[in-house]
């Protein structure tokens, strides 16, 4: 069982699983095509991708594929903490370029859905940081695109200063130059 908390940027929530502890440790499922069917969440998802951050203050974002190839992600955080941003990036959207920050963490084992049309990333609030995606449709090079992750149109409050960034990360366009 999943509970779904709609978040205010449209089609997007964060998934909570039941969680089934004991003196063992804890059980739970991560997905389950028929109770995801059963909240609204009818995807197919085609790939599954994890990514391992070694050191705290790192962001990897902000991420996205063009169409044809836009991809819907299902995030999770299985090991450390992050702080995980959705920004709207639909033209047509009533939402667009707003954004949305999340917790995700391995204690709280809450997930986030993230529809085609966005662009997704996350700092890493601790060291060695494992983060586990679904997408729905196959990595292709030729469509892979980011954004500044410091933006000052989308303005996003990131929790640790002076991060880490990948070349790519740090030389992303600004979204006003992506449209």
């Amino acid at each position: 069982m999943f509970l779904r908390i709609d978040l205010p940027l449209s089609g997007a929530f964060v998934l909570v699983p039941s969680v089934y502890h004991d003196h063992r440790g804890y059980f739970m499922e991560s997905y389950n095509k028929r109770d995801f069917e059963r909240i609204g969440l009818d995807v197919e998802f085609v790939q599954d991708n994890e990514s391992r951050t070694l050191r705290a203050g790192t962001i990897r974002g902000l991420h996205y594929q063009e169409s044809p190839m836009s991809q819907a992600k299902l995030v999770r955080c299985v090991k450390g903490a992050i702080f995980d941003v959705i920004v709207d990036i639909r033209p047509e959207s009533p939402t667009f370029g707003k954004w949305v920050g999340v917790n995700l963490n391995e204690q709280n084992h809450k997930q986030i859905f993230v529809p085609e049309g966005f662009a997704h990333g996350f700092q890493a609030l601790v060291d060695d940081v494992i983060v586990v995606y679904k997408v729905t449709r196959f990595y292709s090079r030729e469509h892979d695109r980011a954004i500044r992750w410091n933006d000052p149109d989308i303005g996003i409050s990131w929790p640790i200063e002076n991060p880490i960034l990948s070349e790519k990360d740090r030389n992303a366009p600004y979204l006003k130059d992506i449209f």
